[in-house]
């Protein structure tokens, strides 16, 4: 089940589909196509696709023309079989996430040249993705009949030696992510083996390539695999066996409908649109029953058939914790007897310590999350809510529509399923930085119960003893310089989205640079926290992009962090150090930052506005923020 829309149009009595079809017809879907992703939310399957195959129709240029803001990715399709059927469903699938298509589709079975080739024309497209569609010709293609599965052995490990090569080439080429997958295997293909000692061999023979498959993701930061068994194991038919002969559509119409879902997830966290907190009702959602009346012996976890239900929902959410997802609580309940059940029930798999922050209490749950955006300083675009009353789905989605709303109901069996379908955290790779967020964010509590204790800001940073390091980046810190460029939205200047190859192909050039930025205080580490990209002309030092994470604004680690540039700037020859703000729908808190210090506005076009600081005075930093600075490039670079 998907995220739900609000109510169309104002709530009237068509269906989102209905609203999208008369917009069609009446020619508004690019005047109105801001209203496309809430229209899609709720739509599935063949409903889906029938959006699609509109969508698909209009001309991204036309639409970015008449909504410069509406991001737009750039993905080429290429791979074996004939694949124009997946264009309807990309574009569905990431409109449905607030993303453009842009859609580069090759022509059949070119996918060798055209990862193999620097020159061709899906390198000149420069995609942010790149997808390679794999379907069982790729190796039966190549093996003669007769065949017996030795044969398959060997094309398969010729056939996966040339996609490592392609894979290499794209990422020396290209700075995008590329996506191979699995390759389900048809069974009539086992079925022409009739003894089941070669049959067995031949499924081993297959799990050995897809494993292959899987493993050349491991070492290669811009590339990813998506294993489209668990696809199969869902019911989803592998092929088409008429469209397969007759079209040469090596993976069936409804398969690579869920490839292009799971393709939206990866897309919309290239596009740094991932996901942060998970808000949990409690009552009918964590566990059976409701606190208030039943008491904590009466409501459902574990020890019955529901309360077992409930318990393996939880497990779920505990596990997306330990991946660096933040869990909070919205509940109708008084926050004492809500407190007790997490720390003492037996039953109980998520603790008190498992949340960032609980909302318990009888307002409307929509202020309880708002008021949880702000204590996480994080947008509500960043938040899941889960919920099994319609009511309060609706008055969240009504008040907060940037929150993607998730319907669970009294079958507590499914829970798990409806709130993994849409993968709403899924990123690339996990850094140390993920699996440490949750214990960062709860000292940040501990930070602001600190901070209450004081009459001013200014003693209480006193008392913070803050520790800045500016540094270059070490090998083993580049996806997480990355992960800042691609999940930062607030402290963003200039929303620049970069993988671990492009930073590093910055770290190596010699006209440009880039700085960590590590911080901690008397309550602990807070680990990498923002990045700094340099470029030097001549003697103006220009600061590309400057990210900073949304749990440290506003204890002068900014501050800090430019002073040390605009010194370094001086003291190595420079006469001025340049910026760039670039506007965006969530950056807005960061736009007077360079003239907060000392930058004076050259250029502005409504757009993006260029700074200059002439480097005559230089700013020391903030008093309270202890700072050391190395710009020297990392030794292991």
């Amino acid at each position: 089940m998907a995220a739900e829309p609000a109510a169309p149009d104002g709530g009237g009595a068509d269906s989102p589909a209905d609203v999208l079809l008369r917009m069609h017809r009446q020619d508004e879907l690019v005047p109105r196509y801001p209203e496309v992703e809430r229209l899609l939310a709720g739509m599935t399957g063949p409903e889906l696709l029938r959006a699609g195959n509109l969508l698909s129709r209009l001309d991204p240029d036309h639409i970015v023309a008449a909504h410069p803001a509406v991001p737009a990715l750039t993905v080429a399709v290429t791979g074996h079989g004939t694949l124009g059927a997946l264009l309807p469903a990309l574009t569905a699938e990431l409109a449905r996430h607030g993303l453009l298509l842009r859609a580069r589709l090759s022509d059949f079975d070119s996918y060798v040249f055209d990862l193999g080739d620097p020159g061709s024309d899906l390198y000149a497209s420069r995609p942010e993705v790149a997808l390679c569609v794999l379907d069982a010709a790729v190796v039966f293609d190549e093996v003669a009949t007769p065949w017996q599965p030795d044969d398959v052995e060997r094309a398969a490990a010729e056939k996966l030696a040339l996609l490592e090569g392609l894979a290499d080439r794209f990422a020396d080429s290209c700075d995008g992510t590329l996506v191979l997958n699995t390759v389900p295997l048809p069974r009539r293909f086992t079925a022409q083996l009739v003894d089941h000692r070669s049959r067995a061999r031949l499924g081993a023979v297959w799990r050995e390539f897809n494993t292959g498959l899987l493993r050349l993701a491991e070492d290669r930061p811009s590339l990813a695999v998506l294993d489209l068994d668990p696809l199969v194991a869902a019911g989803v038919a592998a092929e088409d066996v008429r469209l397969s002969v007759y079209a040469k559509a090596g993976l069936s119409p409804p398969l690579l409908a869920e490839y292009a879902r799971e393709v939206g997830h990866l897309a919309r966290h290239v596009a740094g649109r991932t996901k942060k907190v998970l808000v949990l009702d409690l009552d009918g959602t964590v566990w059976g029953g409701v606190l208030g009346d039943d008491g904590p012996d009466g409501i459902e976890v574990s020890g019955s058939y529901r309360g077992e239900a409930f318990a393996a929902f939880q497990d779920v959410v505990e596990q997306l914790a330990s991946q660096g997802v933040l869990l909070a609580a919205a509940s109708k309940n008084d926050v004492e007897p809500v407190r007790r059940v997490l720390r003492e029930h037996p039953g109980m798999r998520l603790g008190e310590e498992h949340f960032v922050r609980i909302a318990a209490g009888w307002g409307p749950k929509h202020e309880a999350i708002a008021e949880t955006a702000a204590a996480l300083n994080l947008g509500t675009d960043a938040f899941v809510f889960v919920d099994d009353s319609a009511y309060e789905r609706g008055l969240v989605r009504r008040e907060l529509p940037d929150v993607t709303v998730v319907a669970v109901d009294d079958e507590p069996a499914l829970h798990t399923t409806r709130l993994l379908r849409d993968g709403w955290f899924d990123s690339l790779r996990l850094t140390s930085e993920d699996h440490a967020r949750v214990s960062r964010y709860r000292q940040e509590a501990d930070r602001r119960d600190f901070l209450d204790g004081f009459s001013s800001v200014e003693d209480y940073l006193r008392e913070l003893e803050v520790t800045v390091r500016l540094a270059a980046p070490g090998p083993a810190e580049l996806p997480r310089v990355s992960q800042l460029t691609l999940r930062t939205n607030q402290f963003n200047m200039t929303t620049v989205r970069m993988q671990p190859a492009e930073v590093g192909e910055l770290m190596a050039a010699g006209d440009t640079q880039v700085l960590a930025v590590h911080s901690s205080d008397r309550f602990g580490d807070n680990g990498l926290v923002g990045a700094l990209f340099l470029r030097r002309e001549r003697e103006r030092l220009h600061i590309d992009n400057f990210v900073l994470s949304c749990r440290v604004f506003s204890r002068g680690i900014e501050q800090a962090c430019l002073s040390s540039v605009l010194r370094h700037a001086r003291q190595t020859g420079a006469t001025s150090v340049t910026g760039t703000y670039r506007r965006t729908a969530k950056n807005g808190k960061v736009a007077g930052l360079y003239t907060a210090h000392g930058f004076t506005e050259v250029t502005d076009d409504g757009t993006t506005a260029a700074f200059r600081h002439d480097l005559h005075h230089v700013p020391a930093p903030p008093p309270h923020v202890h700072l050391t600075g190395s710009f020297a490039p990392h030794a292991e670079l």
